[in-house]
């Protein structure tokens, strides 16, 4: 298969970073971030980012790039693609797109809706008012006003909550009506390999869990501390395991507790991963294999 990219997508823990790095370095590649967490400078360890050393071995973009205080966008996500898109094939590289977000991968291949830019006033206007009138009724006002979009939300779900009334506000216009309009893919018109991969489940919820256990237990508590006091509607504020750490550290829970909560609400995230590729990439190449370096092999023949 000739390709002009390459894009792996894969839940959480999967070993498609450790792919796309050997694979960079078998075809002259670099590797280009689809994770919307790996995008944030003080989130590495937490983030399973990849090590300054792995860094070194092959060219990487996107990667720790955004301070954890600034609130990332699919948008501004697919703006710097192009660009380093643009930067990789001018230097004769292949570029490899990996990550576990959907969205991105959907910028890249689908397109994204043209929402404006929401000013900044208007979010610190929507947050007062969110923090004047407590989440139900927040979430009762917004419903009125935009059903369709308040029918596809969780009131918990904060950030998404603030997103839709942020567009609202901002524009006269429903969340859900943007997002029924498309944008231009960020890859159009290249010749794409496109690979989902996915270990069985019992290997990747082991992976999981012996990942976050080293984590927590090494810096990953020490980053945690760090970034105590962070708005909990940032975006960065939703990285796996920073809530329970955060717990732990504010004498809630003792660290195992943390871990191990951590390690529920990771296993759950890679499920629902799962379920946004299983209805988003049915005619993308599934690898599905226990072994990193079986999947290594498995794309060095779909790429041949």
């Amino acid at each position: 298969m000739t390709a002009d990219a390459v894009l792996i997508a894969g839940p959480t823990a999967s070993g498609k970073s450790a792919a796309a790095l050997a694979l960079a370095e078998q075809l002259r590649g670099a590797v280009i971030n689809a994770d919307s967490m790996q995008v944030y400078r003080e989130l590495r360890i937490l983030t399973a980012r990849p090590s300054e050393d792995d860094e070194a071995r092959v060219p990487h973009r996107l990667y720790g790039h955004v301070p954890v205080r600034e609130r990332y966008s699919a948008g501004r996500y697919q703006d710097e693609a192009v660009r380093a898109l643009a930067e990789i094939r001018g230097q004769r590289l292949l570029p490899i797109f990996v990550g576990g977000t959907g969205l991105y991968f959907a910028a890249l291949t689908e397109g994204l809706s043209p929402i404006p830019a929401v000013p900044q006033e208007v979010r610190d206007s929507v947050r007062r008012r969110f923090e004047e009138q407590g989440r139900d009724a927040f979430f009762a006002d917004l419903k009125q006003r935009d059903p369709a979009t308040a029918a596809k939300l969780r009131p918990s779900d904060t950030q998404r909550l603030l997103r839709a009334a942020d567009v609202l506000e901002a524009t006269g216009r429903s969340l859900s009506a943007w997002q029924e309009l498309s944008g231009k893919p960020a890859l159009t018109g290249l010749r794409l390999a496109r690979f989902v991969t996915t270990p069985s489940r019992g290997v990747l919820a082991a992976r999981i869990n012996d990942r976050f256990a080293r984590m927590a237990k090494g810096d990953g508590l020490k980053e945690a501390s760090s970034l105590r006091g962070l708005d909990p509607s940032l975006p960065a504020a939703r990285a796996l395991g920073l809530p329970q750490l955060w717990a732990h550290l504010d004498g809630e829970c003792d660290l195992e507790t943390a871990i191990e909560r951590a390690k529920l609400a990771t296993r759950q995230y890679s499920k629902r991963q799962l379920t946004w590729f299983r209805n988003r990439m049915t005619d993308w190449k599934w690898l599905e294999t226990d072994e990193i370096s079986n999947l290594i092999t498995g794309l060095m023949r779909e790429l041949s």
